[in-house]
């Protein structure tokens, strides 16, 4: 029996893109985008979980973090269920809003490509419902204040 993950991610804004990594499913042949962040771990809160990941997958500092829900993801990957708990962030980070819309990053960590994707993408974006999360709360127009 697999254990419940939970997870914090951050959605950073930049003139209607959001700053998402890009993976592909090889045996669903499905190429898709996760927002970035990773897991909680014990005695740590949401918000210093994702601060670390943020540091440790792009070497970027959050300046802002608001929280916009918690999601419950039922998903599988490589063939492999899986269940996490996700609490989704609206973040603002000066390095972030540094890099053009059309840089590449790499998740230091993994190396997967990530990349400013426009908020009205038709490619599938994972967990479920974190777009859905962001849309309404922050100006899709520029992150920067």
């Amino acid at each position: 029996m697999g254990s419940i993950r939970n997870i914090a991610v951050g959605l950073p804004v930049k003139d209607g893109h959001v700053l998402l990594s890009e993976s592909f499913d090889q045996r669903r042949g499905l190429r898709f985008h996760r927002a970035v962040g990773g897991g909680i771990e014990f005695g740590e809160t949401a918000v210093q979980a994702l601060r670390r990941e943020f540091r440790e997958e792009l070497d970027v500092a959050l300046d802002e973090v608001r929280q916009l829900g918690v999601l419950e993801n039922l998903f599988e990957y490589e063939g492999q269920p899986g269940h996490e708990y996700v609490h989704v962030f609206a973040v603002r980070s000066a390095d972030l809003d540094e890099e053009p819309l059309d840089a590449e990053l790499v998740v230091l960590d993994e190396g997967s490509p990530v990349r400013w994707v426009p908020a009205e993408t038709d490619a599938p974006v994972f967990p479920d419902g974190v777009l859905d999360l962001l849309a309404g709360t922050v100006p899709m127009e520029s992150s920067a204040s």
